[in-house]
């Protein structure tokens, strides 16, 4: 299911000439599997960042530690920093962050495993959303990637 959806937006980003980069924390670098797994993905996706330590996201993505310190590394405001860092450095029309807490450990009752933010950057704006996905770690990973790459789509058709 994935890889139809990764069709669909490769198909959308090569019709209206835009390209891709990506930002990942719990992901591990699945979405950007997922888009790079299309035939002819180097005309659209630029680079994807996988940023799973927090100094990786300060120094990659240039995430402000007083945010991590602040909201925690899997927030909507550090979902933002990473998406504007991934968008800015790359030079890409679009740009997707995600990170979250894909468990099974490192829940809390505040940050629950399943949380996972997201950050899109395109025309210029920048857009965060929070979503809870349930299930094992890879169920969470790929509910996540999906997601990512129907909302990405919807912001672009």
């Amino acid at each position: 299911m994935s890889y139809l959806k990764a069709k669909h937006l490769s198909d959308l980003l090569v019709s209206k000439g835009l390209t891709i980069s990506v930002a990942e924390s719990c992901t591990g670098g699945s979405l950007s599997s997922s888009l790079t797994s299309i035939s002819g993905a180097s005309s659209y996706f630029n680079c994807g960042f996988i940023t799973y330590s927090n100094q990786s996201k300060i120094d990659m993505l240039g995430v402000s530690p007083e945010s991590i310190e602040m909201y925690g590394a899997v927030s909507e405001k550090v979902a933002h920093e990473m998406v504007t860092g991934a968008g800015q450095r790359s030079h890409s029309n679009l740009a997707v962050s995600i990170t979250g807490i894909a468990g099974p450990s490192g829940g809390s009752a505040s940050k629950p495993v399943g949380m996972v933010c997201l950050g899109f950057f395109f025309d210029g704006s920048v857009t965060t959303t929070t979503q809870f996905f349930s299930g094992s770690r890879s169920d969470i990973v790929s509910q996540s990637v999906t997601f990512a790459l129907v909302e990405l789509s919807s912001k672009i058709s």
